[in-house]
């Protein structure tokens, strides 16, 4: 026989359009009868709509309408059905994202059982995992049944289906749910289960569980079961594995017609081949042994049902988004993780003392040696101190390593700038101590570049001038004033870059920073979520104990704590793996965002590529690096913070290094790069060495320690 529907308007509300012609005489009705109750809460959603984070586009008109249900009497008025998921549903995001649940909204799933069956439903429907349901359940409600069903002394002597429909109906009146409220049985189940998605078996009777199973089979539909103890949940994936036995083979060569009408005691046996005796709680077990005698029948919580209902909640989702979820069984033992309970490990707080620092170190005990010193104390990308420093008879040699280098540092031209940084230092601190000789820069397939300084008689006052400024340098990335340049500052600049044949190109406006804020706070996005340039950027750090003379101590990064808890977020690999999933991730980059803005200028160094399409060589590099460090020295010497803001596309001059640093957003590196060279206005014939933002700000409260030289352990 085939399952009763039972009359819709029992369980189903009446959905009426004020603009269609069969419905405004209904409508007409509704409003004029003093019974019915008028609720219009459609201004009241709109409001919500309106505080609702990238609200999803509708396609075509989403008209309001108006929600009858007959068993309460009202007439409720409601944004339409795309409007109205999309408020309800929008808490879910990202746990579920909009893709997702457009996915999990096209299954159609069959709930047999209105006991715990009924906080399943329930759930799926809370949260939109489902298009369509189909309950099932012959009996009605009971007050015994309120320990765990939650309905209420009104539903007693209804249907539980039908309490179940009610119940979700008044949760959102445009899913579509059908009842049998003759429940399921041998010859109505291959019409309850055809067109279903999954199937939930919640029923008591041993052959309708048996039956269920064998429809199941016959339909190819994966089927769950939650048994409300010690959160027991059965999963049997027919859909992948149709000649499956049921109950995992458990029953051994029993059918079900073995199973028809048996009393409790012959229900036993079969019952614990199937539960396991051993695996039961002691309580349930106690409990079994005393149904007839001093307990009805078997016992059941609340708790333990509205746990079973997140557990097959959590099995739907993954059979709807394809997830792995394979037969078996599995327990989710709340009692066994409450036994467990332990202090937690405390989050650990960066704590950064300030740090008394003189601007100049203790001097070396030699000449050469201080040339030493003065030349690691150079800036170099992530402090990574990408040289090895030797002396040969009357020389200094600063030689590039190859193996400090990064995926940013491209054909090393990040090394050469900050050679060409440590060679100016070097030759700042030889004329300072009247040893200043030649220099010169070589490229070759065996160093790839050394920067040599012969040492001499010779000195240079204004070279000299530089040392005492190199061992104060610093990078302060504390938030500036926003205090406008003074006047002569950037001819200023501009003269210490053009003494080495570079220009600087600026922008100080505070739309223009706005701008630049915008495109580097872009391009940290895009390193947090490239996954090579993410891991090189945490490889990077040095945290409290970690050995801080290579590398970022994270106390230089004068984090505000909302900034450190974002920082704990954003070295999870598999946090950004999902935010790349999301097409999200905008918050990355407001660390860098917010400290260009509060800035007074942002500058970058650039030079003239007199090799046109050639492209400039490591050498033109490391003479750039020399007049970033004229201008780095000359902007502190006018008060000015100094921190490198410089972009993961820097050092790329070709899509295909582009490609090489990020695949997935070559094609938004390109645009980023154009938009950024424009903004700074920065000819074609010119490549930049390094984008520094400028602003008025305290010192900075921590300084990056270098390697040490020849023993001599230092910080700059």
């Amino acid at each position: 026989m085939n399952g009763d529907p039972g009359p819709v308007a029992d369980y189903r509300p009446l959905i009426l359009d004020e603009n269609a012609p069969d419905d405004i005489p209904i409508l007409v009705q509704l409003r004029k009868s003093p019974q019915v109750r008028i609720l219009d809460l459609r201004d009241v959603l709109r409001g919500e709509l309106a505080k609702v984070h990238s609200r999803p586009t509708l396609d075509g008109p989403d008209p309001d309408r108006w929600v009858y249900y007959p068993w309460r009497r009202t007439l409720v008025g409601l944004p339409g059905e795309r409007t109205y998921r999309a408020i309800r549903l929008d808490r879910n995001r990202n746990k579920l994202t909009r893709d997702e649940q457009e996915r999990l909204a096209g299954l159609a799933i069959g709930v047999v059982g209105q006991s715990v069956g009924h906080a399943v439903a329930y759930t799926l429907a809370l949260e939109g995992t489902c298009g369509l349901l189909r309950l099932a359940d012959f009996d009605d409600i009971e007050l015994s049944n309120l320990n765990r069903v939650p309905g209420s002394i009104f539903d007693i002597g209804v249907n539980k289906s039908i309490v179940t429909a009610r119940r979700i109906a008044e949760l959102d009146p445009y899913l579509p749910i059908e009842v049998r409220t003759s429940g399921v049985d041998e010859e109505s189940v291959d019409e309850f289960l055809t067109g279903l998605s999954i199937v939930v078996e919640e029923c008591d009777s041993l052959d309708i569980k048996f039956a269920v199973r064998e429809g199941a089979r016959r339909h190819r539909i994966p089927l769950l079961m939650d048994t409300s103890d010690r959160g027991l949940l059965d999963v049997e994936r027919y859909d992948l594995e149709p000649s499956r036995p049921p109950f995992h083979g458990l029953l051994g060569t029993t059918e079900g017609a073995d199973l028809r009408g048996l009393s409790t005691r012959d229900k036993a046996p079969h019952v614990m081949r199937i539960l396991d005796p051993k695996e039961l709680s002691a309580r349930m077990a106690a409990s079994l042994v005393e149904i007839d005698e001093s307990v009805t029948t078997w016992p059941q919580l609340g708790s333990d049902v509205q746990l079973g209902a997140a557990i097959v909640a959590a099995a739907v989702r993954r059979l709807g988004l394809g997830q792995k979820l394979s037969s078996g069984r599995t327990r989710i033992d709340l009692e066994r993780g409450l036994d467990e309970l332990a202090e937690p490990e405390p989050v650990g707080e960066l704590v950064c003392e300030p740090e008394a620092i003189a601007p100049m170190p203790v001097p070396a005990a030699t000449a050469i040696l201080s040339v030493l010193e003065c030349a690691q104390r150079a800036p170099s990308g992530g402090n990574a101190q990408p040289w090895s420093l030797r002396v040969d008879e009357s020389e200094v040699r600063i030689e590039l390593a190859r193996t400090r280098s990064s995926a940013l540092d491209i054909g090393y031209r990040g090394s050469a700038v900050a050679i060409g940084a440590a060679l100016h230092n070097a030759r700042a601190a030889a004329a300072a101590h009247g040893i200043l000789g030649g220099h010169e820069l070589i490229e070759s397939d065996t160093t790839a570049l050394t920067a040599v300084l012969r040492l001499g008689d010779g000195n240079d006052p204004l070279l000299a001038r530089d040392y005492p400024a190199a061992l104060a340098r610093e990078t302060n990335r504390r938030l500036g004033t926003g205090a406008p340049m003074a006047g002569n500052v950037l001819a200023g600049l501009a003269a210490a870059a053009g003494a080495e044949g570079a220009t600087i190109r600026s922008v100080t406006d505070r739309a223009d920073l706005a701008l630049a804020a915008e495109l580097l706070g872009e391009s940290d996005r895009i390193r947090y979520l490239t996954s090579r340039l993410h891991q090189e950027m945490f490889a990077e750090l040095r945290w409290p104990g970690d050995d801080p003379r290579t590398g970022i101590d994270v106390c230089s990064m004068e984090l505000a704590a909302d900034e450190h808890a974002k920082l704990a977020i954003g070295r999870r690999a598999d946090v950004m793996d999902r935010l790349r999933e999301w097409s999200g991730g905008a918050a990355l980059g407001e660390h860098t965002g917010d400290r260009v803005l509060s800035s007074s200028a942002v500058i970058a160094v650039t030079f003239d590529n007199k090799k046109g399409t050639s492209g400039p060589g490591l050498t033109d590099y490391t003479r750039a690096g020399a007049a970033l460090q004229r201008v780095w020295l000359e902007a502190q010497r006018r008060g000015l913070a100094v921190q490198p803001v410089s972009p993961v596309f820097l050092y790329a001059r070709h899509n295909d290094e582009l490609v090489a640093i990020s695949p997935d957003f070559a094609d938004t590196l390109a645009s980023l790069q154009g938009r950024f060279l424009d903004l700074l206005g920065v000819p074609g014939h010119e490549i930049m060495a390094l984008v520094l933002r400028l602003s008025y700000a305290a010192p900075a409260s921590v300084r990056s320690r270098r390697l040490p030289v020849s023993g001599a352990g230092n910080r700059s």
